[in-house]
Formats: C-alpha cells, structure tokens, sequence
C-alpha cells in the first residue's frame, strides 16, 4: 500500500501531514498533561463537575487520549518527505502573523493611518497584485478603513508618536479624526 493510498480516506485525498500534525499535536497535549497539577485546583467539599480543574482535566485528557488513538490508526507512523514538505506550506503562514505584529507595533508609533496606508499596498504586493491599478485600489481601501473605524465608528485608536512633529491643529485633526 502506498504512503497516500488509506482505505478510511476518500479517493484522492492525501494523508501527507497526518503524522507530523499529530506528533506536534501530541507533544503539546502531554506538555499540558504534565503542566496540569500546578495549574488548576481542587477545591475540598465542591461537586466533581464544578472543581475548576474538572472540565481542564477532561479536555486535557481527550487531547492526549484521541491523539494517541489518532497516531495508532495511521497506516505510517514514520514522518516522510511528503509530511515535512507540508509542514513547511504550514509555517508558510506563520509570515502574515508577523506581517500582523509588525503593523501592530508601527501603529503607535506612525499612526493608525500612515500605518494602514504603508501595509495594504505592502501586503497587495506581497500576495503577487503588482499592477498601479491594484495598489491604488489597496491604498484606497486602506484609507476607507480607516475613515470608517475612526469617523463612523468611533473606534479609539491612540495617535501616533510621529503626530507629535506635525502643526498643533493637524495633530488634532489627525488624532481625533485619523
């Protein structure tokens, strides 16, 4: 039987990823198995179901229970080229999580508009929408977004450090308005 062929699996489905996803899975589910004891307690003279490590204890329990049972049905319990290569596609995304955290620390210190008006077009590119067209659209709804949380919204989002250099009244407008 081949690495991909699996009786329980739909015609055409890949299994690639299945033994990398559970070992991971596994490692982090008897990492709070073993943390468990010094994280929750267990309050004397209260019913099983209301202790408030129950339900963790539960939970806890199944992760490291279904993830064993998991791991015994797989036909291959080896990691292959095809699981690494699919772990790699999944910590692709991990490049917008910091694409996200950069935006999230230049915010306070550019603003929420400069801010927003750098990375769209900057996140428009990077997904491959080179033309003038699509970054002016990008820049266009960077700055629709933000006119819609701030002005109609009301959203509070603290200036940024770099509005202190500007005139005393387009500093106001820009913290109140952008």
């Amino acid at each position: 039987m081949r690495y991909e062929d699996d009786p329980t699996t739909p015609k055409g489905v890949p299994r690639r990823g299945q033994m990398l996803f559970a070992s991971v899975f596994g490692a982090f589910a008897v990492f709070l198995a073993v943390s468990y004891p010094g994280q929750t307690a267990w309050v004397e003279k209260t019913k099983t179901a209301a202790q408030p490590g129950f339900w963790p204890l539960i939970g806890v329990g199944g992760m490291v229970l279904f993830t064993g049972l998991h791991i015994l049905r797989l036909n291959s319990r080896r990691l292959r080229r095809p699981d690494w290569a699919e772990g790699r596609r999944w910590t692709g995304a991990l490049e917008f999580c910091v694409w996200f955290l950069a935006y999230v620390f230049l915010v306070p210190v550019i603003g929420y508009v400069f801010a927003s008006a750098l990375f769209v077009p900057a996140l428009t590119w990077r997904m491959g929408y080179r033309s003038g067209f699509m970054l002016w659209v990008s820049l266009g709804f960077a700055l629709a977004v933000v006119v819609v949380f701030k002005a109609f919204l009301e959203v509070k989002i603290p200036g940024g450090a770099f509005y202190d250099y500007f005139p005393a009244a387009l500093r106001s407008f820009f913290i109140l308005n952008l």
